[in-house]
């Protein structure tokens, strides 16, 4: 009977999602990271995150992925993120307020990972109130959410991306690529410093360029070379950068007459040889 009634209601919520993103005008979808465990995870996102005809959530407790579909005209990804982070979910764009993941049930309470990576000191960003609607009284203390440090995904997304290579994965290191593509576009220019504001317009175009060769490239030779493009303007960015641990910027002096990259492991893995000279090369800066 279990069985049944969880077809039965995995059935209502798909109808229920086909329905209400035919209602949404100007509609517009994004895949993002939100942390959660259970299906109790599931609907609690879903209850902070939709707003009918506007905004619809699709979480998945496997991936920790939801697909968000909204009316580009009347709110966008940054509001129903700080909505789903009041609510105690963190995501690659907000965390949660610590009294808010408190409630949660206790099968819900996942690993906060990204707490590691925002300051004490952070401004907080506030959700304005008529951005609440219904869920007003779910947060009555206008309790606020914090942040993501801007520049966190790029580096994030860099870092996976080398690991691949440094596997001699062509394939996800393609996918590492395209995340990292993702990325980038979602940067806030207006929200970096000023010293990051002059980097990332000297580099954008370099960068995003580097990055769709890699996507682009038909072998692991071809990512590599664009690889070592790319990390130069990622080494300069680092360089200007608040960094929550370590950065290691190392030299392959074999690669192309020698080409750089940044680890956050002093250990060398070398992404343009891999296994063949995997301890190839040497750590040239520390980044703190």
């Amino acid at each position: 009977m279990k069985s049944v009634n969880k077809i039965f209601m995995a059935m209502a919520l798909s109808l229920y999602s086909v329905v209400s993103f035919a209602q949404i005008k100007n509609a517009k979808t994004e895949t993002v990271h939100i942390y959660g465990e259970c299906g109790m995870c599931r609907a609690r996102i879903a209850k902070a995150g939709n707003i009918k005809k506007v905004a619809l959530v699709n979480w998945d407790e496997n991936t920790k992925k939801a697909e968000i579909t909204y009316d580009s005209e009347k709110t966008n990804t940054d509001e129903i993120l700080k909505r789903i982070a009041l609510a105690g979910h963190d995501n690659e764009k907000f965390l949660a307020p610590d009294d808010a993941y408190a409630k949660l049930h206790g099968c819900c309470q996942y690993q906060r990972t990204l707490k590691d990576y925002v300051s004490q000191e952070q401004q907080k960003s506030s959700v304005p109130d008529e951005h609440l609607g219904h869920h007003t009284a779910q947060s009555n203390s206008m309790e606020s959410a914090q942040e993501i440090p801007q520049l966190k995904q790029v580096f994030d997304h860099y870092f996976a991306l080398k690991d691949a290579l440094v596997k001699t994965d062509g394939n996800m290191a393609k996918a590492k690529a395209t995340d990292l593509s993702k990325a980038i576009k979602a940067v806030d220019v207006a929200k970096l410093n000023a010293e990051e504001r002059a980097i990332w317009e000297n580099y954008v175009k370099d960068f995003g360029a580097s990055v769709d060769k890699i996507i682009a490239a038909k072998d692991i030779s071809g990512q590599r070379k664009s690889f070592s493009e790319l990390s130069k303007p990622v080494y300069e960015l680092a360089k200007v950068s608040k960094q929550d641990s370590p950065v290691y910027y190392q030299h392959c002096p074999m690669f192309n007459g020698g080409a750089n990259w940044l680890s956050k492991e002093n250990t060398v893995k070398n992404p343009y040889y891999g296994s063949q000279m995997l301890t190839c090369g040497s750590v040239v800066e520390t980044i703190k």
